[in-house]
């Protein structure tokens, strides 16, 4: 098999890209990377899972590390665990991915997430290919430590000290995945009054029109129950996306804005810094740069985000894609601390999340389109710089555009912003034509 890391760990169509066998080998090649005698394992629900944790815990034992398995929890909960007790991690996810996918993350001792050089060796160890021929559990792991994730939901309340959210009242879609039995409860015993949707995970119906990756049904909950706002989470709620009462969607940017704001007037944004990656909107930049908060920014994954944060002790910074990261309060993106942390600001400040929205920034127009690279084997992004450098002339200062090679799967993504949808789409076109015209002289 020849799977590699991606923006966050490995993932695949379940028994087909990602076997039981090789998630094994994943595991004793990790064992001594993650500088830990003990790994914490946990998975978001999915039917496939309980045969990846079961391979974990093959390779891994083989190794002679010990195996705490939680159950299905959310891959914060996960890394709140391994933060904890000083100890490794490993989540069986596809986050946002359809049912049928699976995939592994990996978290070193202190549940961080694994830097380059750590993937690197891994990967290195694997292509070696001088593994012993296991025989697989004969039964499933049972989750006898699936009481580690009353401790995150403690921080989670704890998160907001004394205060609580009353008199907010929200929608909140689970995407039938890992957080289902955490979030309605916890948002509750804060005070908030709680509408739950898509919080029956069956094991098949993960991300099934629902979560962040599907917002209609969670837009219209919003508006049938006059609700103040919405918070969407993906399959291992490292993430959300917001609906406010206008059903717009507030997506990371806008949330790391709106917090970014609050922290700094509250002197609790260290250096006035916040880290976003190359995929966050030109609008946001420009807000940050009359706010006086600097922007630092770093290549697309959650994983670039928290190096940089770490490495400098910064406190804030996440993705467009609803990862965002609070250094102070958790190792990794946490989808149901984040909308805590939202929440907060709407009680403390007396505004409607629409209100903190358009305050805090406005969203350029923004097209993203993407070129299918599993048929080639050419250097698609130096055939295209004259074409990118043209398209920026062009833009000037009023617009940008990134090109890059997806690292979860075979695509091209193209992303231009603009100050008109028009303008954004045309440039971005243009892109796509130059790059198929390549990809076919070829």
């Amino acid at each position: 098999m020849s799977l590699k890391f991606g923006t966050d760990g490995v993932r695949g169509r379940a028994f087909v890209d990602l076997r039981p066998e090789w998630v094994t080998n994943l595991a004793i090649s990790a064992s001594d990377v993650l500088q830990s005698d003990t790994v914490v394992i946990g998975s978001d629900g999915r039917e496939s899972g309980k045969d990846f944790v079961s391979a974990l815990r093959t390779g891994f034992e083989s190794e002679g590390l010990s195996v705490w398995y939680m159950g299905t929890v959310p891959t914060p909960a996960l890394a709140h665990a391994a933060a904890t007790h000083g100890i490794a991690g490993a989540m069986v996810s596809a986050s946002h991915n359809p049912s049928e996918d699976n995939g592994i993350k990996l978290l070193s001792a202190g549940g961080k997430k694994l830097n380059d050089d750590a993937q690197s060796e891994i990967e290195a160890i694997l292509e070696s290919n001088d593994f012993p021929n296991l025989t697989q559990g004969a039964s499933y792991v049972e989750p006898s430590y699936s009481h580690l994730a009353n401790d995150w939901v403690s921080t989670l309340r704890e998160s907001i000290k004394d205060r609580n959210l009353s008199g907010i009242s929200l929608v909140v879609d689970c995407a039938n995945g890992a957080v289902s039995a955490f979030a309605a409860n916890t948002l509750r015993e804060l005070g908030a009054k709680v509408v739950s949707i898509h919080d029956a995970p069956d094991g098949t119906n993960i991300n099934e029109g629902c979560g962040s990756t599907s917002l209609g049904s969670l837009r219209a909950a919003v508006r049938d129950n006059s609700a103040d706002l919405g918070l969407a989470f993906d399959g291992d709620a490292d993430r959300v996306l917001a609906i406010d009462r206008q059903g717009r969607v507030i997506d990371g940017d806008f949330m790391i804005a709106i917090c970014a704001e609050d922290m700094k007037s509250r002197k609790a944004l260290k250096d006035n810094t916040a880290v976003v990656t190359v995929m966050t909107n030109l609008g946001f930049h420009l807000a940050m740069k009359e706010k006086g908060i600097h922007v630092h920014q770093t290549p697309v994954g959650d994983r670039q985000v928290l190096a940089a944060l770490v490495a400098n002790d910064w406190s804030l910074g996440g993705e467009q894609s609803g990862h965002i990261i609070f250094s102070d309060l958790s190792t990794t993106g946490d989808g149901l601390l984040t909308g805590i942390q939202l929440l907060d600001i709407i009680a403390r400040s007396n505004k409607r999340l629409d209100e903190l929205a358009d305050f805090a920034m406005i969203r350029y127009p923004q097209v993203l389109k993407q070129v299918n690279l599993s048929k080639t084997t050419i250097d698609i992004e130096s055939s295209l710089a004259e074409d990118i450098a043209n398209a920026e002339i062009e833009l000037g200062d009023s617009g940008r555009v990134l090109v890059r090679r997806s690292g979860t799967e075979p695509v091209l993504r193209i992303m231009v912003e603009s100050l008109t949808d028009e303008i954004a789409e045309s440039t971005a076109n243009k892109l796509v034509l130059a790059a198929e015209s390549y990809l076919t002289a070829s």
